[in-house]
């Protein structure tokens, strides 16, 4: 089946350069096949062209949009079912001057990867992958746990992202709308669009230079200042413990004490003599 662009694109473009059909292409353009331009599929968002899309059969053994989308909004088309052989031969059509061998590349051949759908036969509803839950572009510390969880779990969890996949602001100069994408795609040369007014953002060498620096100098500090929690934390925990051990000890001596003291019922006593 073809791959589509569903409606939770954000036009960040990152997907129209990896295609190796040129099958991608911005909301509003007019797409060309054989040097014949037909009308756009798509006028708000990028759109894939189904008569060009291979799912990169031929080229990589995943689809590339999909693989570059900060969105997961690229996903195959359960409406147009289609098997490697159709999709292989489409990409020699595409490039008749390349020569693809019978061992191409093919998310179909990836293990683990669902068996091409027989010809004429529907493939099963497709499913947009899960999306995952972005950062904020200014995460807040963690909460500190509750004293239960402190006795039951030492360590917590660093709760920021990884350096690739923050979410860097961007303010749109034309609008002031702010979108963000992530870091791995904040890249030199790299062309965004914002999803309010189409506006292009270009990221300046200077810039990259600029937020990666910072990211990682925030990155070294909070682990260090992590760490350091982490130490103090473990360290107080163990004073805490010693000092319920020891008063654990004195409880049950008091307790033992008592039930020398008490006798029950029946017990032989020591009685007193009397002198006259």
């Amino acid at each position: 089946m073809a791959t589509v662009i569903t409606s939770e694109c954000i036009n960040c473009g990152a997907c129209e350069p990896e295609c190796p059909n040129t099958a991608i292409y911005q909301g509003g353009v007019e797409w060309e096949l054989g040097g014949v331009k037909q009308p756009p599929i798509a006028a708000e968002i990028f759109y894939i062209v189904p008569e060009k899309c291979t799912e990169c059969v031929g080229f990589y053994d995943h689809e590339a949009c999909a693989a570059v989308c900060p969105v997961d909004c690229c996903i195959p088309d359960p409406n147009i079912p289609e098997t490697e052989d159709v999709l292989i031969d489409r990409a020699r059509q595409l490039h008749p001057d390349e020569t693809i061998g019978d061992d191409f590349p093919s998310r179909f051949r990836k293990e683990g990867a669902a068996p091409s759908p027989a010809s004429g036969e529907a493939a099963p509803p497709a499913t947009a992958p899960p999306r995952a839950a972005a950062p904020a572009a200014t995460p807040q510390p963690p909460p500190a746990p509750a004293a239960e969880a402190v006795a039951a779990t030492p360590e917590i969890a660093l709760s920021i992202p990884e350096i690739e996949e923050w979410e860097v602001p961007i303010e749109c100069f034309h609008c002031r709308g702010t979108y963000s994408v992530a870091f791995r795609h904040f890249r030199s040369g790299v062309v965004f669009y914002c999803p309010f007014c189409q506006a292009s953002y270009v990221v300046m060498t200077s810039m990259h230079a600029q937020v990666s620096q910072a990211l990682r100098e925030f990155h070294r500090q909070w682990r260090e200042d992590f760490e350091r929690f982490q130490s103090k934390r473990r360290k107080g925990l163990d004073e805490f413990e010693e000092r319920q051990r020891l008063r654990l000890e004195t409880f049950n001596e008091s307790l033992r004490r008592t039930s020398v003291d008490l006798k029950p019922p029946g017990a032989p006593r020591k009685r007193a003599w009397i002198f006259g």
